[in-house]
């Protein structure tokens, strides 16, 4: 199913994105293939269609594009890949390099010296590969605490803890403590981020191994991480707890996903937003209500709501949004909107690595209506929220964009 979409065209004028068609010449995808799937020698296992959960309505209809652009907030970075706040009330924007380093925006400028540099560690060979993903402990405050998820030697995943020093700007690279270690098996595919939930646990998505058409079927295995989100406790256990209403008893909260690159929780609700980055036709966003584990997004049966290995429906849980390939060929998520414009409020933006594509999202008393906002000719890395709730995009050739007014 193809959306019906209004697209909605901008260009870059000065520093800002503004509403003139641009002509785009799209960039290679991270990680994206055009393969046939997989033959099968059994039968494939049986699942009974899950419809998509439907939450109450959070925005009545999408604001006017025309009154809104993309404002260049940050540059001189090197592929910046995420953007977070410590959520430690001093407003400053934490940016991921894919090298290996994080730098620090403090009152609008990038600062020289690099918040921690694990370059020395990082192996990004590959276009997926690098430090991929942050997430700030719950009371980083008090304890310093911080989380990456980066590529380290032979390819591997690595989750892992660091601690801030004495010095805010700085952390200690030599703090690091590896709470996870999965073995990849191709060098694309490795998700990449990490997420504090509302509960304080920590979410990881990870990839279903790489190639293409998930060759091993891990999306649909329970006895490996890949093709997963994760969900554990660090508070807890050495070095970390399985919390207790994981549906799977391990680490598994979510599984048939071929590369969840970005997921987000709504500050609001709680509820989950996963943009999994499809094979050769497919982009799909799949909504969580909060709290709810266990469910099946169906890859590699399914590539968004389509048949892909084929198998029935039973037990998979459909995509909210998707596009095809004429739209673009790697979705990059995507956060709710929870800052000062009220028109844009409880509406999940998200876009398209190659196209550079923006959409808005929204549920409302017609359902799920996904809508195209904005043409950035951007490469569109990431999206980020600082704390007060504005959302951000990296453009993967070294610069942020903060959506505003007019």
């Amino acid at each position: 199913m193809r959306q019906s979409l209004l697209l909605l065209v901008l260009t870059t004028a000065a520093c800002n994105i503004t509403n003139t068609p641009p002509s785009i010449t799209p960039p290679p995808a991270l990680g994206s293939e055009t393969l046939v799937p997989p033959a099968t020698d059994s039968a494939p296992l049986s699942f009974t269609e899950t419809p998509p959960p439907q939450p109450p309505a959070n925005a009545a209809s999408f604001p006017d594009p025309n009154a809104y652009q993309w404002v260049e907030a940050v540059t001189g970075l090197n592929k910046p890949v995420d953007i977070q706040n410590a959520g430690d009330g001093s407003g400053r924007l934490f940016i991921l390099e894919q090298s290996g380093r994080i730098r620090v925006v403090e009152n609008g400028q990038l600062l020289e010296m690099p918040f921690l540099d694990i370059s020395d560690r990082v192996d990004d060979s590959a276009s997926e590969r690098g430090l991929i993903g942050l997430a700030f402990h719950p009371d980083y405050e008090r304890n310093g605490f911080f989380y990456v998820n980066y590529t380290g030697d032979g390819g591997d995943t690595v989750i892992a803890r660091f601690q801030a020093t004495s010095d805010p700007n700085a952390a200690d690279a030599n703090s690091e403590k590896r709470l996870l270690g999965v073995a990849q098996p191709f060098p694309n595919h490795n998700g990449g981020v990490v997420v504090f939930g509302p509960d304080g646990y920590l979410y990881i998505g990870l990839g279903d191994g790489g190639a293409a058409g998930d060759p091993f079927g891990n999306g649909q295995k329970l006895d490996t991480l890949l093709g997963k989100v994760l969900r554990i406790d660090v508070d807890n256990g050495d070095p970390y707890a399985i919390p207790p209403d994981n549906p799977f008893g391990n680490e598994i909260w979510h599984y048939g996903l071929r590369n969840p690159w970005r997921i987000s929780f709504d500050r609001a609700t709680g509820d989950l937003y996963i943009a999994d980055v499809g094979q050769g036709a497919w982009e799909e966003i799949d909504y969580v209500p909060a709290g709810q584990g266990g469910l099946n997004f169906g890859w590699n049966l399914f590539e968004g709501n389509h048949p892909y290995a084929g198998g029935s429906e039973e037990g998979v849980t459909k995509a909210v949004a998707e596009y095809d390939h004429g739209l673009g060929c790697s979705v990059t998520g995507g956060s709710v909107y929870h800052g000062a414009i009220p028109e844009w409020q409880g509406i999940y933006l998200y876009g398209d690595y190659c196209s550079g594509l923006v959409w808005g999202l929204i549920h409302s008393g017609q359902g799920w209506q996904s809508q195209v906002l904005f043409e950035t000719g951007l490469r569109i890395s990431t999206f980020g929220e600082d704390e007060a709730g504005e959302i951000y995009l990296a453009n993967h050739g070294g610069s942020v964009y903060r959506l505003e007014s007019k």
